[in-house]
């Protein structure tokens, strides 16, 4: 899959999938921007794959307008948005409080939301872009002690197809891969204590069908398909990438 003169933005690309998302598509020829608040990480990557860097908070809407018309002012257009920026807060209901939930919402859902928007403005004079969203598993069944991060993922997955349907007639394609567990920093953040290597296998051969954790490249490769024309009669799906998980 080549990706030679297309301008590709991806939020939370200074680790984990969102940076194997920006290797993937640099590797591929794309000209990749890289959004995120973690300054010293994003510019590791950027410094790796060669891709602009814009250090901000995609829960602030003024912020995703400015980057996004600054990137088509200098770059001329943007052709693939990849929303991988999110976090995770590991609480059941009673534990959520009201700031916790709220940041949830607004990194996992108006930061989505806002990117959408602002890059939409561009795809629909252009009547071109593809747009894929990070969902979860989470999105699509529930898990106990994650309720906000549950919310927030099946809010992305509703976005995601709203979008595609709002936009099939402007050529714009909208899709969501929906990852199972990975070896990401996420996966060990949030916890008590992180877990071990071990306790990790462990939770793999509990939980997922082919008992191994996926590599952050292996979402990444499915992401790039979906950006790519080989998924050109693709809109509206909430593709599963979790070893079998949500199967049964």
């Amino acid at each position: 899959m080549s990706f030679t003169g297309k301008v590709a933005v991806v939020t939370g690309g200074s680790s984990g999938m969102g940076a194997a998302t920006v290797r993937a598509l640099a590797s591929a020829g794309a000209q990749v921007n890289l959004i995120d608040i973690d300054r010293k990480g994003a510019e590791g990557i950027a410094q790796e794959t060669g891709s602009e860097v814009f250090i901000g908070d995609v829960s602030n809407s003024e912020f995703c307008d400015q980057t996004l018309n600054s990137i088509v002012d200098a770059q001329g257009q943007i052709d693939i948005l990849v929303n991988a920026a999110g976090i995770i807060l590991r609480a059941d209901a009673l534990e959520t409080n009201d700031d916790n939930w709220r940041r949830i919402m607004a990194v996992n859902v108006d930061g989505v939301f806002f990117m959408c928007r602002s890059v939409l403005r561009h795809m629909v004079n252009a009547k071109s872009g593809v747009i894929v969203n990070f969902g979860s598993i989470w999105g699509n069944v529930a898990g106990a002690g994650v309720t906000a991060y549950c919310v927030s993922k099946g809010a992305v997955h509703q976005l995601t197809k709203a979008l595609a349907l709002e936009h099939a007639e402007n050529g714009i394609r909208v899709n969501a891969v929906a990852p199972g567990e990975v070896n990401t920093p996420m996966i060990k953040s949030g916890r008590d204590k992180p877990p071990t290597v071990d306790e990790l296998q462990d939770l793999a051969n509990r939980t997922i069908p082919i008992k191994r954790l996926a590599e952050p490249e292996e979402i990444a490769e499915v992401v790039l398909f979906l950006a790519s024309e080989r998924s050109s009669y693709m809109t509206g799906s909430i593709i599963p990438v979790d070893a079998g998980y949500t199967a049964r």
